[in-house]
């Protein structure tokens, strides 16, 4: 399927709204993006009509709603290229999936003195995990402090691995700065397990966890235009068989006695529970309808926005951007001395303009840039070259506001 703006602007019914009677510009795919009305129609037709638990059930409805659910898990596999699809594991979502690893791989392995190499770029749902073991357990956090253009070059991350380092923790994207950082180099640099926060890259670009050659790959429904509490995570066969079950619970177990639990296969195993079933089925949907549109598509859209605000931003004297590394995705963090970061986002809200406001759940990150809060634009594939002009012309209204 060809890329064609307009057409998928139009898959979009959220997009011809208005908002404070302008119509709506969204810049904050970075944080959630919306929805199609082909994942919007699965939902409502998963719920309306083809409804039940899943496994076990031998009625017509359980067995429609297994398949449907379990089919997501090809599809996964698929978009990520993943060699076999039961490396592919349900979650609600990156942070469910990050944590697995802690608790599921991580904390039966690791001892005091061991350390996890993890950069200043990470999201706190690829920090906080880790302080877990640090405080519990007495593993050590090697930080990896990116250039001051915010990059990340792979030999200073392989230059933190050391003879205690048990785990590289990094993301594939800053949902910051946009920095893409070469998670294959770095994997093919080291003999340690590397896990890769995808909940930014896998929206923005195509991947291929086997040609990467990491070990663990965690996705977010909801920021690839799927529903909220949708997700997964990678996780090749070598370390699923190196983790215990995270939670426990029915569907991840073959028996349980009064003495003993026999646990089931991986990926059942780590996950325990009811799950999402409808919040799976339109990942599924949204995913397919990613590939049908085309990755490698949705990319050079997303790079011609990229290049196009990257300038049309440079321009703007007053305005400090941070973080310009030359391999980036189409997200822009902001500060303009004299205005807020909250204040700039309310304005651009009263223009239409939905940006977010913060710290962005990476303070490490801004403390590093020396900012307290940022307002962040952050570019999905329906926005375009109009949505880069309304932001200029809102930062300049700022900009004028504030004198």
């Amino acid at each position: 399927m060809s890329f064609d703006i307009q057409k998928v602007r139009k898959d979009f019914p959220i997009l011809s709204q208005k908002v404070n009677g302008r119509p709506l510009v969204y810049l904050d795919s970075g944080a959630s993006a919306q929805k199609p009305q082909v994942v919007i129609d699965a939902i409502s037709q998963a719920y309306s009509a083809e409804y039940a638990n899943v496994h076990r059930g031998l009625h017509y409805l359980s067995n429609l709603a297994t398949e449907n659910y379990e089919r997501v898990r090809a599809i996964i596999a698929r978009f990520l290229h993943a060699p076999h699809e039961d490396e592919v594991i349900f979650t609600s979502g990156a942070t469910e999936g990050l944590n697995l690893v802690s608790y599921g791989w991580a904390a039966p392995r690791l001892q005091a003195g061991d350390e996890i190499v993890l950069s200043v770029l990470e999201h706190h749902a690829n920090i906080v995990p880790w302080h877990f073991l640090r405080e519990r357990q007495g593993v050590v956090l090697k930080w990896v402090e990116p250039e001051p253009d915010g990059s990340l070059p792979p030999e200073k991350v392989l230059a933190a691995i050391g003879p205690k380092t048990k785990l590289v923790a990094v993301t594939h994207m800053s949902n910051v700065t946009g920095t893409v950082v070469d998670v294959g180099a770095i994997a093919r640099g080291t003999d340690v397990p590397v896990l890769v926060d995808g909940s930014q890259g896998a929206v923005h670009m195509p991947v291929d966890v086997g040609a990467l050659g990491v070990d663990f790959y965690a996705i977010t429904g909801h920021k690839l235009y799927g529903p909220s509490g949708s997700g997964a995570i990678w996780i090749s066969r070598a370390r699923q068989a190196e983790m215990r079950p995270f939670m426990g619970g029915g569907d991840m177990i073959r028996t349980v006695t009064r003495d003993s639990v026999d646990y089931a296969d991986p990926p059942l195993r780590f996950e325990a529970g009811t799950p999402g079933i409808v919040n799976q089925i339109g990942l599924g949907v949204a995913l397919e309808y990613m590939m049908d549109l085309g990755m490698e598509n949705i990319a050079a859209h997303e790079r011609s926005l990229r290049d196009l605000a990257r300038d049309r931003l440079r321009s703007l004297n007053w305005l400090s951007v941070q973080g310009d590394a030359p391999d980036k995705g189409a997200i822009f963090s902001m500060t303009m001395e004299g205005a807020h970061a909250h204040d700039i986002s309310t304005i651009l809200d009263k223009r239409g303009i939905a940006v977010r406001a913060g710290t962005h759940c990476a303070m490490p990150l801004l403390e590093f840039f020396n900012v307290t809060a940022s307002a962040r634009a952050s570019f999905g594939m329906y926005n375009t070259a109009e949505d880069v002009d309304a932001l200029v012309d809102g930062l300049t209204f700022c900009r004028e506001l504030f004198g």
